[in-house]
């Protein structure tokens, strides 16, 4: 014989395993749109991160005509009496969390030229780059978002709206080398700059998750 509540308790339970479903398929979505905001957060920090390394490198080789052998150039540039400082640290890659860049040697293979993340993970942003990442339009993968400082080309003013050494011309635009001084890039603006996690302007070093 069947208890009075028999059917109720069914459909009790019916009814507990249908907010259990529904419970997983929320937190799904919500970790889903998470995993895309960190992604894209990531991918910020890597394109002003990669500026922070071009710059520092065309600092360095606006200041001897020469670039670096290693990254520790950039931190201590001995070439002076003084030595001078282009980078203020080694900032490590945001997308892989260590400080593993694949460095990007020059022609001769004796110096580096630049640097690009050695992450095979597929980027979000495929578009919409500043004019001095064109070439990291449609990449595959972050290894491919190279940061280069084309000593030749910049100073030539390809592409970047840089001239000769004293021409007299209006600034560039933001993330291109200032005419008559190839080391000074004017740092790109990148979607939610200032926002937390990012590195505040003029002072890399400043991004808490970064030291």
């Amino acid at each position: 014989m069947r208890g009075p509540f028999g059917p109720q308790r069914g459909f009790t339970y019916v009814g507990l395993l249908f907010a259990v479903v529904i419970m997983g398929l929320m937190l799904t979505v919500v970790s889903r749109v998470w995993s895309t905001t960190e992604q894209r957060e990531r991918e910020t920090q890597l394109l002003f991160i990669g500026h922070a390394y071009r710059l520092a490198i065309a600092s360095y080789f606006a200041t001897g005509h020469q670039y670096p052998h290693t990254l520790q150039d950039l931190l201590q540039d001995e070439r002076f009496p003084v030595p001078k400082h282009h980078l203020r640290r080694l900032y490590p890659d945001p997308v892989t969390g260590k400080a593993d860049w694949s460095l990007i040697p020059t022609p001769s293979g004796q110096a580096i030229m630049g640097v690009a993340s050695s992450s095979q993970g597929v980027p979000i942003k495929r578009d919409g780059f500043d004019t001095i990442d064109e070439a990291l339009k449609g990449a595959d993968c972050y290894c491919a978002w190279k940061f280069v400082y084309y000593a030749n080309r910049w100073n030539r003013g390809v592409g970047t709206g840089a001239t000769n050494p004293g021409a007299t011309n209006p600034p560039g635009p933001p993330g291109t080398i200032q005419p008559g001084n190839p080391g000074t890039l004017r740092p790109a603006p990148q979607p939610g700059y200032g926002a937390p996690g990012t590195i505040q302007p003029g002072d890399p070093g400043t991004n808490p998750s970064l030291n």
